[in-house]
């Protein structure tokens, strides 16, 4: 009998004990807290000496200005105030520029009626990538104007910002479509033109990642 009273007691204090501890976890954990990195915070490494000198600071995109399927001037300007998912493509590539649109697109549609947020596309062969070649490209993907912008520039200028602003790797192929080299990053900057993050535009569960940090960083703008 005694026994049974201690094993009774005990259970009653557990019992006891589960109201304080989901309050002591709700007052711990409760406030969801998703913080995303804020790259390049000491500068970007510079081993070959291909862009501007460092100076050790937090690293911001560059001034630029390109040509979109519009013909409309767009650049660094309109990416103030806004988060910015970008990308550097060509629209004969024949091997991830397909899959990396294609996942585009589910960025694209899922972010439709939100006005804070945009797509930039650059193609890395703006010798063949005209603003008519673009518009008819983002036809073909559904691209919202106004939202997912397809930019073309000058060779040098593309490259120096690919490398340089958008830290990614990538190589001229001088026209042969099997000769170009790029990233399949699609790359998130937030409102104040910082990289916060990187994600393979190839991969579906890295592009849902991308949607949901995209929102966490909408939440905190609002």
């Amino acid at each position: 009998m005694k026994g049974l009273r201690i094993l009774q007691g005990f259970v009653l204090a557990c019992i006891l004990l589960i109201p304080i501890l989901i309050i002591l976890f709700l007052r711990n954990f409760g406030e969801n807290q998703y913080d995303l990195p804020v790259f390049y915070e000491n500068g970007v490494s510079n081993p070959f000496m291909e862009c501007p000198p460092n100076d050790s600071t937090q690293h911001y995109i560059p001034e630029f200005t390109f040509t979109n399927q519009n013909g409309e001037a767009i650049g660094r300007k309109e990416m103030e105030g806004k988060i910015t998912i970008v990308d550097f493509f060509f629209t004969s590539c024949p091997s991830i520029c397909p899959i990396m649109s294609k996942e585009m697109e589910r960025v694209n549609d899922m972010f439709r009626d939100e006005p804070m947020i945009q797509i930039m596309s650059i193609s890395i062969d703006p010798t063949y990538d005209t603003p008519e070649v673009l518009m008819e490209y983002a036809e073909r993907h559904h691209a919202i104007p106004g939202k997912w912008h397809f930019l073309t520039g000058s060779p040098e200028e593309t490259y120096q910002l690919a490398k340089c602003g958008f830290v990614l790797p990538t190589v001229d192929g001088m026209g042969n479509p099997d000769d170009f080299i790029h990233s399949d990053k699609f790359v998130l900057i937030d409102e104040l033109g910082r990289i916060r993050g990187y994600y393979s535009g190839t991969n579906r569960e890295d592009v849902d990642l991308l949607m949901l940090e995209t929102k966490v960083l909408l939440h905190g703008k609002k």
